[in-house]
């Protein structure tokens, strides 16, 4: 098996793929990772996704490298960003309040030996309860998800603010869709544990 990598130094991710017991190394690919015009949240995480896994294949020739990118969008479209704040994750909560936010999850495995790239993107949708500023405040100051798309942690309290969820695999609303991560590495003939 060639050597895996996570292009990534997100520690969810990391903690997502140590699930599938096999041994990987971590590095950053820093890439601009800004939209360009007119390009959809998909478009956007499967270019970056495969972006992120060929910036590290020169420095890695002879492996299999995972990028993965995330985007979160409301139904009119409009992209939710990493809030990094307070009050810009007040002002995402706010608008997904009583609505539906469709999580887009970008997926490369790039075989670096071979130059072949296995690109994919996973929606998953979540459905909110209404949700009034007390509760929307509350919850920011126990988990303080600043670091996520969206505003939130699925993994912890963030269930809380949801009606309902919809999709083919929950680890892809963390960043990392391991169902579909697994049919890749068995294309590549990785054997999993």
């Amino acid at each position: 098996m060639l050597p895996l990598v996570l292009a990534s130094s997100s520690a969810y991710r990391r903690t997502l793929l140590e699930r599938l017991h096999l041994p990987f190394t971590c590095q950053a690919p820093h890439i601009d990772e800004s939209a360009l015009p007119g390009e959809s949240a998909e478009q956007l995480v499967r270019r970056l996704a495969e972006q992120k896994a060929r910036a590290l294949a020169g420095q890695h020739p002879r492996h299999l490298i995972i990028g993965s990118d995330q985007v979160a969008a409301l139904a009119d479209g409009s992209i939710l960003g990493k809030p990094h704040d307070f009050a810009r994750a007040r002002e995402q909560l706010h608008a997904a309040s009583g609505g539906s936010v469709t999580f887009y999850t970008g997926l490369c495995l790039h075989n670096s030996q071979s130059g072949h790239s296995q690109v994919d993107c996973i929606p998953f949708t979540v459905h909110f309860r209404a949700l009034d500023d007390a509760r929307i405040e509350r919850y920011l100051h126990l988990e303080q998800p600043y670091d996520c798309a969206g505003s939130f942690k699925s993994e912890g309290l963030g269930v809380s603010l949801f009606r309902s969820t919809e999709g083919e695999d929950a680890t892809s609303l963390i960043g990392l869709p391991l169902i579909r991560l697994i049919d890749m590495l068995l294309n590549e003939g990785v054997q999993i544990p």
